[in-house]
């Protein structure tokens, strides 16, 4: 990364952003990797050691209000560097919760630090719509919110639908016929998508992880109006006992394809656990 973009090791300072647009300024070598940072910022807010593996930096955008997480950064990768080549874009370097199974939070209860990066990303994501709850549970949830009860809110918003989901900016995908536009939600073992039909019907579609047998991402060329790449993730999928490939063409693949690793090693932890 360094050799490409001829970037010279040297000090510098650096903004990491949590959930609520504040920020911890890290003083930094621009040669350091996303595991190192990550290591200092958690540090810093004073996350204990063995918890560190629940969390992530990622770059996301935020245009006007509109929160889009652009890609998880790998652990080798140089955050530095990165945000140097993706100038155009005006990403940010944020840190999130790293994990798909929202029952995963139990774990993270009791160390203060974690529990306020779970709240913190949690209220944002009511604030954001990400979420959807009913209207007695978010009534319930403001209420929590006002008071400040932290531990009861995110107990609260764990049954809240797409609750633990990363959220997809709304994309194309060609089921079940080409060029439907679909709002995309991953997490808890399914990716989850409203599909808009014509004659303005919607349908919504949740395809299981236990059912998904192989995904690729392709790289369709260099976007014409010299915005982001575009890109595809295409699944192999069991609908009914036959297979079939599903494209959703998404800037976020790469996130996409991050999240559909994340949910089966969880799932294969969880049956190693359990003896399976």
């Amino acid at each position: 990364e360094q050799d490409t973009f001829k970037i010279q090791t040297q000090r510098a300072f650096l903004d990491v952003y949590l959930a609520d647009g504040s920020n911890i300024r890290l003083d930094i070598q621009t040669s350091d990797t996303a595991e190192r940072m990550l290591e200092v910022t958690l540090c810093k807010m004073g996350l204990s050691r063995e918890l560190r593996q629940y969390f992530s930096l990622f770059f996301f955008q935020d245009n006007d209000g509109a929160l889009s997480v652009v890609k998880k950064v790998a652990e080798f990768e140089l955050p530095y560097v990165s945000l140097q080549s993706m100038k155009e874009l005006h990403c940010k370097l944020g840190i999130r919760k790293w994990y798909m199974d929202p029952s995963l939070d139990a774990l993270l209860m009791d160390c203060t630090a974690s529990l306020n990066l779970l709240y913190i990303q949690a209220v944002q994501e009511v604030k954001r719509n990400w979420v959807k709850p009913t209207e007695g549970q978010m009534q319930e949830l403001e209420f929590l919110q006002k008071n400040a009860n932290k531990a009861k809110f995110l107990e609260l918003i764990r049954g809240v639908k797409f609750y633990g989901y990363v959220r997809l900016n709304p994309c194309i995908c060609d089921y079940p016929e080409e060029g439907c536009s679909a709002d995309i939600y991953v997490g808890n073992n399914e990716i989850n998508c409203c599909i808009k039909l014509p004659a303005n019907k919607t349908k919504d579609v949740s395809f299981k992880i236990n059912r998904l047998r192989s995904w690729q991402v392709t790289f369709l060329g260099a976007a014409e109006d010299g915005e982001e790449d575009t890109l595809e993730l295409r699944f192999e999928y069991n609908d009914s006992g036959t297979w079939q490939w599903i494209i959703l063409y998404t800037k976020q693949a790469f996130l996409l394809s991050s999240c559909l690793k994340k949910m089966i090693s969880e799932q294969m932890m969880k049956a190693a656990k359990e003896g399976q």
